[in-house]
This record gives C-alpha cells, structure tokens and sequence, in this order.
C-alpha cells in the first residue's frame, strides 16, 4: 500500500493577501493538489472515477497554521492516507518548507457518493485492490 506521496509547490504571487502571506482560503487547493496526486500515483483517475459514476465531496477540512507561507516559498505537501478507505477516505497532509520546518498540518474526510442516486457508496473496489 503506498502510504504518502510528496509533491513539490512554488508559492505564486495571486496565491498570497495584502500582508505577503498565503491567504488561509488557499490552504485546501494545495491539500486538493497533493490529494489528486497520490491517487493519480496510485493509478486512480480522478477523471475516471467520476466519468464512473463515482464522486468524491469532501465532508470534513481541518487545518492547523503553524507558521505562515509566502511568495516565491517552495513548499512540500506530505499527503497520507490515515485508514483503508469504506464509505469514506481520509488523508492527513503535512505541509513544509525548504528547510523541513513544519508550516501546516491537515486532514480531510472524503465520502465516495454515487452520482446517479447521490447517496454514499462501499469505496469502488478497484481502488481497494490498488491500496492493498
């Protein structure tokens, strides 16, 4: 079962408010990037799964701000799935910086709903099969 995936993010200008520091409301869009990734590595298409009839909404975001981020700032997201995934997938994430410090920490709760009846679902097993 691969446990983390890292991916690597260069802070972009937009991304940051009038005080040169990350705006909180961009903290889910890198958690979102590191997310996608470790499924994609995993050989999940998000694009296919949802072409499937399976989405994923997020139903839970906590993030801790342990230090700020800013412009330019090379950031590394540590994304890991917390349990095997039933109904639901949860991933915990860590978010660093060039020198390892820890700058954020976060989990999210994903819930695998069936798009035709809108209603939660058993996790598909294909993706099961690739976590096992």
């Amino acid at each position: 079962m691969m446990k983390f995936d890292e991916i690597q993010i260069r802070v972009r200008y937009g991304e940051t408010d009038q005080m040169g520091v990350v705006y909180h409301g961009n903290y889910p869009l890198y958690l979102e990037m590191g997310r996608i990734e470790w499924l994609r590595k995993l050989g999940i298409s998000y694009k296919k799964m949802e072409e499937d009839g399976v989405l994923l909404p997020v139903v839970s975001l906590q993030v801790n701000y342990k230090r700020s981020m800013g412009y330019d700032d090379l950031i590394t997201v540590k994304t890991r799935l917390k349990n095997r995934p039933t109904a639901k997938i949860e991933f915990e994430y860590e978010i660093t910086n060039e020198n390892g410090e820890i700058l954020t920490t976060a989990n999210t709760v994903l819930v695998f709903l069936n798009k035709e009846t809108n209603r939660p679902m058993k996790a598909p097993q294909y993706i099961l099969d690739l976590i096992d």
